[in-house]
C-alpha cells in the first residue's frame, strides 16, 4: 500500500507544482488523441467507468456472494467492498479542489479522475469478491485466479485509454486514480481471506459430518 500512496503524493505534487512531469504527461495525452481509434469507441471505453455502469456490476459481485454465503448479515468482503465504492466519491472530491487542475478541454477540477477511480474500485473489488467464493471450488477457482484480475485490469486499462482519448482527462489523472485505488482495494482483499487462503466454512461449503458420504 505504501508504494502507491507515494507515487499519487509524488504526481499529486507534480501536478500543483507544473512540474516537468506535469509538462510532459500533457505532451503525452496530446500524442495519444491525435493517435485516437474511432470516437465511438473511445467514448464506449471511457463509459465504463460510468457510476451507472460499474456500480451494477460491483452491486451484482456483492449480491453473489452474499447470497452464496447463506448468511442473513453480509459478509465482511461484501461490507469492505461498499465502503471502498462510497470511499472514492469522499478521496476524489477534496484532491480535485485541492489540486484544481485544468483539464485537456478546459474548466478545473479534473485531478484524480472520478471515472477512473469508480472503474479500479468497482470492477477490482468485484474480481476480489467473486474469487473469495472461488476459493472454496479449487477447480473453478484455478482458472478464475488469472481470468478475473486480468479482465479487471484490461477494462479498468481501457476506462483510462478512453478517457485521455477522448480528451476528458490527463494520463497522470487517470495513473493518480489507480494510486487512490490500490489501497481500497487492499481493504476488500483482506476482508476476503487474502489471496490463495481457503474460504472459511459456511452453511454451503462445510465439510460433511464424519460417517457420512461427501
Amino acid at each position: 500500500m505504501a508504494l502507491p500512496l507515494l507515487l499519487l503524493a509524488a504526481v499529486t505534487w507534480q501536478v500543483t507544482a507544473d512540474g516537468p512531469l506535469a509538462e510532459e504527461d500533457e505532451r503525452l495525452a496530446r500524442r495519444m488523441r491525435e493517435d485516437a481509434p474511432p470516437t465511438a469507441l473511445a467514448e464506449f471505453l471511457a463509459d465504463l467507468g460510468n457510476v451507472e455502469v460499474a456500480l451494477p456490476v460491483l452491486a451484482a459481485a456483492m449480491a453473489y456472494v452474499w447470497a452464496r454465503g447463506g448468511r442473513r448479515r453480509p459478509p465482511p468482503a461484501v461490507l469492505a467492498a461498499a465502503a471502498a465504492m462510497a470511499a472514492v466519491p469522499a478521496l476524489v472530491a477534496p484532491l480535485k479542489a485541492l489540486t484544481g487542475r485544468p483539464g485537456p478541454l478546459g474548466g478545473t477540477g479534473y485531478f484524480p479522475s472520478g471515472h477512473a477511480a469508480t472503474a479500479v474500485v468497482a470492477y477490482g473489488a468485484a474480481a476480489l469478491l467473486v474469487l473469495s467464493r472461488g476459493r472454496a471450488r479449487p477447480r473453478w477457482g484455478r482458472w478464475a485466479r488469472w481470468v478475473l484480475p486480468t479482465a479487471a485490469a484490461l477494462v479498468c486499462a481501457a476506462v483510462g485509454a478512453g478517457l485521455v482519448w477522448r480528451g476528458y482527462h490527463w494520463p497522470l489523472d487517470v495513473l493518480g486514480s489507480w494510486c487512490l485505488g490500490v489501497p481500497l482495494l487492499a481493504g476488500v482483499l483482506a476482508a476476503s481471506g487474502g489471496p490463495g487462503r481457503p474460504a472459511r466454512p459456511g452453511p454451503g461449503n462445510r465439510p460433511p459430518p464424519a460417517g457420512q458420504p461427501d
